[in-house]
């Protein structure tokens, strides 16, 4: 894994900056979200994914692949939290220094 992570650090630092922008500029709406049935079905997917991989069972060009993919899926959904975080902090202090103005 270290060895993908220095190999490809260029894609995992555009994936970590798309999700920071990405995060950033997506609009948090409070609603439903996904069902219980479509939130289980999607983390059994990435539980038998990362079990596939843990494992090594696809080996060769596909489980390098498979690696890449969910390096670069997690480095991306980390960079979408960070960037959402960021901006609700940046939203907050302005928030609040508007209603400490009196504006």
């Amino acid at each position: 894994m270290v060895t993908l992570a220095i190999f490809h650090w260029g894609w995992l630092l555009a994936a970590a900056v798309l999700g920071l922008m990405i995060g950033w500029v997506s609009v948090a709406r409070r609603s439903d979200g996904l069902s219980v049935r479509s939130m289980r079905w999607g983390l059994a997917v990435i539980a038998l994914l990362l079990g596939i991989a843990v494992a090594r069972l696809v080996p060769g060009r596909f489980g390098y692949w498979l690696d890449l993919g969910l390096s670069l899926g997690a480095v991306y959904v980390i960079g979408c939290v960070i960037g959402a975080w960021l901006r609700e902090r940046v939203i907050a202090r302005a928030a609040a220094r508007t209603s400490a103005t009196g504006a």
